[in-house]
C-alpha cells in the first residue's frame, strides 16, 4: 500500500513540473533552457533568457532575432557603472567564444522583446527566431514564467517569495 502511494505521488510530482524546452543546436552552438517573463497587459517590452554553449572551434555572435509578438528582438546587457545599474543594447551583439557558455539572465545579458504586440502569459510557449553571425537563424521555443521569475523552470520566482 505504501509503495502504491509513493508511486502515485511520484507520478503526480512529475506531471506538476513545468514543461522545459529541449536543447537546440544551431551549428556548433547549443541553446538550452529558454524562458521569458510574463508581462502585464500594455507592457511595451519583455525579457528573454537562455544559455548558449559554443561547442565549436570558432567564435560566433548572437546579433538579435525576430518574434511574431514583438516589433524587434535585441540583445541587451545590464551592469553596474559607478554604483548605478545601467542597461544598454549591444549594438554588435554578444560574442560566444569557443568552449564558452554564456547565460542570459535577468541580471546580466538578456534578450529584450521590443514593441510587444501582445502580453506574454505565464504558462504559454512563444517562438523566437534567434539570429547568429555564423550559425544563422534558429527557431527557439521559450517557456513563459511568472512576472517576477528570476530563472526558468520550477516556476521561477523571486528569492524569498512563497509560490502557492
Amino acid at each position: 500500500m505504501i509503495r502504491t502511494v509513493f508511486t502515485i505521488a511520484a507520478l503526480l510530482a512529475a506531471f506538476a513540473l513545468p514543461a522545459q524546452a529541449a536543447d537546440v543546436m544551431a551549428g556548433k552552438l547549443k541553446i538550452s533552457a529558454p524562458w521569458a517573463r510574463a508581462t502585464p497587459k500594455g507592457a511595451p517590452v519583455g525579457g528573454g533568457y537562455l544559455t548558449i554553449t559554443n561547442m565549436g572551434s570558432a567564435p560566433d555572435r548572437l546579433i538579435g532575432g525576430t518574434a511574431s509578438f514583438a516589433k524587434s528582438v535585441e540583445v541587451h546587457e545590464m551592469k553596474m557603472d559607478n554604483g548605478i545599474m545601467k542597461m544598454r543594447e549591444l549594438a554588435n551583439g554578444l560574442e560566444i567564444k569557443p568552449g564558452q557558455t554564456v547565460t542570459l539572465d535577468p541580471s546580466g545579458y538578456h534578450l529584450m522583446f521590443m514593441g510587444l504586440t501582445q502580453p506574454l502569459k505565464q504558462g504559454e510557449h512563444v517562438k523566437v527566431t534567434l539570429d547568429f553571425a555564423k550559425a544563422s537563424k534558429v527557431d527557439i521555443d521559450f517557456v513563459v514564467e511568472g512576472m517576477g521569475a528570476m530563472h526558468g523552470g520550477a516556476g521561477g520566482g523571486m528569492p524569498g517569495m512563497k509560490m502557492n
